[in-house]
């Protein structure tokens, strides 16, 4: 945003209403501003090389208004804006008293015009043309038998093969810290090799998301040594079966359920799950239902966060802790799931009775703040859930626009040449375009702000996986009743695209809340995601909604 001295009434304003001249638009760049500024570096947001904002004199300014308005000096200076890409808005009074406002270019303004660059560099083009050649190749043989297989932990055994060589690939743990052994990718190369997983199967590429929801944590909030413990070990399984999981949301029911955990009423309201500590360790009681930590054999993923209620006496957010669950951990059981889409991810029931947990296994940096462990991952898994319903509306509008221009519906001609199928897939085509660089704007937010966008992840994931079902849905319209047949795959495609906007923090429960916790707030600024502010998410932002009255 511009450092402002003033802000003017109607900036930019066009012919003047009260008989006075209209403004220059474009003026030229007057001498003095280009001998001044001729020499100086200008980046991008208008800074020079010393690091301060590039600024003009107020006898610059006048000797302009002189030179490009054709007026006569201007004998007061009232005030001046000062924009950072090198814009000065001049403001006289003259002309009966009304405002004039002329718009003066700095030279770096001029002669560099600034952009945002929304091209992949060649690093990220290799990255994707590989995860493509992955998903293409090695993936989707086997998805058609495995979505098939009505026992789900069949259906997720026969994705094994695949989650190896991922594995082997580097793509598995790719989110996870270089210093142990992960890949490092930036959240934006994340997005970009999700997006070609999510074409083949969204399911498939949650469980490799889910590596990253369960393991993350460990990464933010861990001590040295459980990431070098934990980190290490997850990167460095020569059997490249290694999964991580994450365990938070619980059975729904009343009071329970995870939609609503942040709810402001004491327990047995919110987070049901109990972790009493007992010496060196602690038990843990309890239910879970849709983690995806069963594993390849249902006795556990590897190890992955679990969140916990360590204060018993606490109900809503107040504590709420993380541990470290670790497969074949005694005391717990697991029971695979079976669901309409996403059949390929690993979704459970988990029963903990007694179990025991080290209490070394607790994340130091979440004690006592489970509930912000919950909004921190739901946001840094947004962006990738976004990119999942842009890479199923992708597979729909490709199929779609195929079928338009090789079918004639019973005509002479192929249909692509009716308007309404035209314009319908040309509205599709548009809407991927602005949801993909939704989810490379999300994804960037959260590279620039430490792994956090609690509120630009939840938008993004709100608006995107909405916007895709709908897109999905339009072009089997254009394939008409053919899309029903299983042959085409919409029908798997309507399928994933309706588990995205209700799955992953559903966005009518806790994506919405935490965009509507933030933006209540009287402190909020509306145009810090566009001025790439830091949203920092905290309790307070939590429970808004929960409670009718």
């Amino acid at each position: 945003m511009p450092d402002v001295v003033d802000q003017p009434d109607r900036p930019g304003r066009g012919p003047d209403m009260m008989g006075c001249r209209p403004m220059t638009s474009s003026p030229p760049v007057p001498a003095a501003i280009s001998a001044t500024h001729a020499a100086t570096s200008i980046s991008t947001d208008g800074r020079n090389a010393s690091g301060s904002f590039s600024d003009l004199t107020v006898a610059q300014l006048r000797g302009e208004e002189s030179a490009t308005r054709g007026s006569p000096p201007v004998t007061e200076l009232n005030r001046y804006r000062k924009y950072r890409f090198g814009i000065v808005m001049v403001d006289r009074s003259s002309c009966n008293g009304a405002k004039q406002w002329s718009s003066v270019k700095t030279l770096q303004n001029w002669r560099h015009p600034m952009s945002i660059n929304f091209t992949m560099s060649s690093e990220q083009r290799t990255l994707q043309h590989e995860v493509r050649e992955f998903a293409e190749n090695v993936l989707a043989p086997i998805i058609i038998e495995a979505d098939a297989e009505p026992d789900p932990l069949k259906g997720f055994q026969l994705t094994k093969p695949a989650y190896i060589e991922a594995y082997r690939a580097g793509i598995a743990m790719c989110m996870l810290p270089s210093e142990y052994g992960g890949g490092g990718v930036s959240c934006v190369d994340l997005v970009i090799a999700a997006e070609e997983i999510c074409v083949v199967d969204p399911g498939f590429a949650c469980t490799v998301l889910c590596n990253g929801l369960g393991l993350m944590p460990i990464a933010w909030y861990g001590n040295d040594e459980q990431k070098e413990k934990f980190l290490s070990a997850a990167t460095s399984d020569p059997t490249g079966e290694y999964l991580g999981g994450w365990t938070a949301s619980e059975p729904p029911g009343h009071p329970a359920g995870t939609a609503n955990f942040d709810i402001q009423l004491s327990r047995p309201a919110g987070v049901g799950l109990t972790a009493v500590r007992d010496g060196d360790d602690y038990i843990v009681n309890g239910r879970k239902y849709w983690p995806s930590s069963a594993g390849w054999d249902e006795r556990g993923t590897n190890a992955g966060t679990l969140i916990v209620r360590t204060d018993s006496d606490k109900g809503g957010t107040e504590g709420l802790s993380a541990l470290i669950l670790e497969r074949n951990t005694p005391g717990v059981s697991y029971r695979h799931l079976d669901k309409i889409g996403h059949r390929l991810a690993s979704n459970a029931e988990i029963v903990f009775d007694n179990a025991r947990i080290p209490a070394a296994n607790l994340l130091p940096g979440a004690a006592g703040n489970g509930d912000l462990v919950i909004n921190r991952n739901f946001a840094w898994s947004g962006p990738v859930a976004a990119i999942a319903a842009v890479g199923m509306a992708r597979a729909a509008y490709e199929t779609a626009l195929n079928w338009a221009k090789t079918n004639t519906a019973g005509g002479l001609k192929p249909i692509i040449g009716f308007q309404n199928v035209g314009y319908v897939l040309g509205d599709v085509a548009s809407k991927i375009e602005m949801a993909r660089s939704f989810s490379w704007r999300a994804a960037d937010y959260l590279d620039k702000h430490d792994q956090h966008a609690e509120l630009v992840g939840a938008m993004n994931k709100i608006q995107v996986t909405e916007m895709m079902f709908d897109c999905v849905y339009k072009c089997m319209q254009i394939v008409g009743v053919n899309s029903l047949e299983t042959k085409y795959g919409f029908g798997k495609l309507l399928r994933e695209a309706a588990v995205l906007p209700i799955y992953d923090g559903g966005n009518m429960g806790m994506q919405r809340r935490r965009v509507h916790g933030i933006i209540a707030d009287p402190a909020f600024n509306p145009r810090a995601i566009m001025e790439d502010e830091y949203v920092k998410f905290g309790k307070h932002h939590e429970s808004i909604g929960t409670i009718a009255g």
